[in-house]
Formats: structure tokens, sequence, C-alpha cells
């Protein structure tokens, strides 16, 4: 009985053993998985604040920075150019005819005067010789108009004479007053007729004046059979050959005989922008790059301007003066004219820079750009002259301002931005 009741004991103190050793290891296990839950929850709320800032640092865009460039006192600008000579003249005839003969053709140097070509004229020497005879008898007709005025100037004399008898006879009442009336009237008429004769030999004198003239044109006409080089050059043309029918002037069918150039000195016109017209003034200096010439640039300087504005090309005709004395440029060759224009120095900065907004140009420039903390500013600036992938600033930002280069088209003043990279120049 005893040791039924000691067993039941132990059996009863090791049921209490176990079911404390139970719960000891559902406390324990309870208290490691609150320890992992506890963990769990920290990590993901470290991880949601990381995100979060993250986040918040993705939102501020990143843009690279550069300082403007200060740009050089002088300018230079390229524009196209062609080569004219200096003197150039087209060739005509000054009388109508057939080519006789030519004596320059195209690369021949003639000099002032000399003989280009002779051209036969047979009606233009007919018309001198009926000129010569048609004077021959304007000066025969003058010479019987001088005879006629001296017979009539006898007939004055004779009929004055008489009259101033008959005025005598009839104041001693020797003839009627009408007689001497008579004679008088026939005095008078002499007189008249005398004075009829020396206009007709006046016209008679204009006449051969006239004639003479006419002589002399065409005796001129004829000296113009001989076609002559106006100036020292060239002969960059010739249009005509032997036989050839050649009528006068420039105008109608008429045809130009020769073109002659003087390249000792060589015109360029450029059309300059109107945004550097008011540097473009005469003693500037321009070079020449031409293609046939690799590495040589010829020298040139601005001699004149139109000092006017195109209105259809907004630009300024500039004409700019080239020496050619040792004659390796040819007219009518292209070139490329870099003109040095002198101005006020400006800053200079990326072209991808600039915005374009409806309220007008702007320029993205960050603000406190020495600390951690960094702002936008939009500034409203005037652009010059445009270089192609950079553009001149005239105001609005200086030298020291960092200019956002590419900057989001959604920027505004005051958003936050951070600088990524280095400082650009």
């Amino acid at each position: 009985m005893i040791e039924t009741e000691k067993a039941e004991k132990e059996r009863v103190t090791t049921s209490t053993g176990r079911r404390a050793a139970n719960w000891i290891l559902i406390l324990a296990l309870l208290a490691v998985l609150a320890i992992l839950v506890n963990r769990g929850i920290d990590s993901r709320i470290k991880a949601a604040s990381v995100v979060k800032q993250e986040t918040a640092d993705l939102a501020i865009p990143s843009v690279t920075v550069v300082h403007p460039q200060m740009g050089d006192a002088k300018q230079e600008i390229v524009l196209p150019g062609n080569l004219q000579s200096f003197t150039y003249a087209p060739i005509y005839a000054r009388t109508n005819g057939y080519l006789k003969k030519w004596y320059a053709d195209i690369g021949t140097p003639v000099k002032a005067g000399q003989v280009l070509a002779e051209i036969d004229a047979p009606e233009l020497d007919q018309q001198v010789r009926q000129a010569k005879a048609t004077l021959q008898q304007a000066q025969a007709a003058l010479e019987q108009a001088l005879a006629n005025r001296q017979q009539s100037k006898a007939n004055e004399d004779y009929a004055r004479v008489t009259a101033d008898r008959w005025k005598e006879l009839a104041k001693q009442g020797i003839v009627s007053s009408q007689d001497n009336d008579q004679r008088r009237a026939q005095y008078e008429a002499q007189v008249a007729n005398g004075q009829a004769l020396d206009k007709a030999i006046a016209a008679a004198r204009s006449n051969v004046s006239a004639q003479e003239a006419n002589i002399a044109l065409l005796e001129q006409l004829q000296d113009y059979r001989i076609v002559k080089a106006p100036f020292d050059g060239v002969i960059t043309a010739r249009n005509t050959d032997i036989g050839a029918l050649v009528n006068a002037g420039n105008g109608g069918p008429a045809q130009e005989l020769f073109r002659v150039s003087s390249a000792q000195k060589l015109r360029v016109f450029v059309n300059v922008p109107e945004v550097s017209s008011r540097s473009a003034v005469p003693g500037v200096a321009a070079e020449l790059v031409l293609t046939e010439f690799p590495g040589r640039r010829f020298k040139g300087r601005i001699v004149r301007t139109a000092e006017a504005i195109d209105a259809a090309t907004r630009t300024l005709l500039t004409e700019i003066e080239v020496d050619n004395a040792s004659g390796e440029l040819k007219p009518g060759s292209y070139a490329e004219v870099h003109l040095a224009l002198p101005g006020e120095r400006a800053l200079i900065v990326p072209v991808s820079a600039v915005l374009f907004r409806s309220e007008g140009l702007r320029v993205a420039v960050v603000r406190n750009g020495n600390s951690d903390s960094h702002t936008a500013e939009l500034i409203p600036v005037t652009l010059g002259k445009d270089f192609g992938n950079e553009v001149e600033v005239t105001s609005g930002i200086n030298a020291q301002d960092l200019i956002i280069d590419s900057p989001p088209d959604s920027i505004t003043s005051g958003e936050a931005v951070r600088i990524s990279g280095s400082i650009g120049r």
C-alpha cells in the first residue's frame, strides 16, 4: 500500500515536472517569436525609411553646371564671297558692220589703247562720202548767198543815193512828193532785202556747220571700226569671229565682242548679318580662304559698306579689297571670308543652356552652390551672336554664376537640384 502511494506520488511529481517543462519551453518559444517579430518590424520600418529617403533623393533632379566663358574682344565671323575683278568691262562695237579681224583671244594681256579687232563697215564709208558731197552743196549755197548779199548791198547803196537826190529835188519843188516817196520806198525795200539775205547767209553757214559736224560724227564712227582695250587687263572672253555681223551698242541685237578684266586688285562682296553690322567698318582686317590654296590665307580689308541694311535679308552689303599683284587669285573664285570684328567682351554659354519660355529666354542658375542645398533660379537673358553650339549672352548673368547645362524642360525657380560631376568650363 505504501509502495503504491509512493508510486502514485512519483507519477504525479513526474507529470507536474513535465508540465512545467512544457510551459517553460512554450514561454521560451514565445519569447523567441516575439524577438523575431520585433526584429522584422524594425527592419521593415528601417527599409521603408530608406526607400522613402531614396525616393525623396531621386525626386531631386541631378544637373551638370558650367561657368560662363568670357568671349574674345574680337569676334570672327565666316561669310561666303565671290572674287570679282576690281575693274571689269564688256566691249561692244560702236558701229555696224562685219568683223574683219581680231587680234586678242582669251587670256591675252592687253594694254590700254591696244587694238583688239577691226570692223569692215562699207555702208559707213558710203555715208561719209554722201555727207561730204552734201557739205559741198551747203558750201556752194553759202557762197551763192554771199554773192547775192554783195549784189543786194550794191543795189541798196544805189537806192540810198537815188533816194537822197530825190529828197533834195522834192525840197526844191522840182519833183513831186509822190516821186520822192517812191524812191524812198525802193531804198527801204533794198534794205529789207539785204536783211533777208543776211538771214539766208546765217542759215547757210549753220547748214555748213551741221554738215561738218555730221562728217565729224561719221568719221568718228569710222574710227570705231578699230576696237581698242579701254584699260590694262586680260581678255577673259571673246564672243565673235571673222565675218560675224556686228551691231552697234549694247541693246537689242548687239553682241558683246570681248570682255576685259583687271585683276591686280580684287573685290569681294559679303553680306554681314545685322547683329554684326555695327562692327563692319572700313579698315577692319579680313582673311580669305580658298580650297585651291590649302593652308593659306590672303589678306584684305573692308573698304566700304552700303550704309543701309537690306530689308529682305537683314544684312549689310560690305566690300572687301584684296591685293592680287601676283595674279594667283582668279576672278570668279569662291572664298570663305574671315572677318575679325571688334566688339565688347561678352559671356558665352552652351546653346543647350538656354530655355525658350513663353515669357522670354531664360537661363537656369544654381544658387547656394557652395552648400549642401542647391536651388535653381531662372534668369531672363539677352542673347547676342549665335556661334552654333554656343551663344553670346549680353545681359542677365555674370562670370561667377553656375549655369545649368541642358536643364529639364519642367524646371522652375526655387526647385531643388543636385549637382552631379565636376563644374565644367
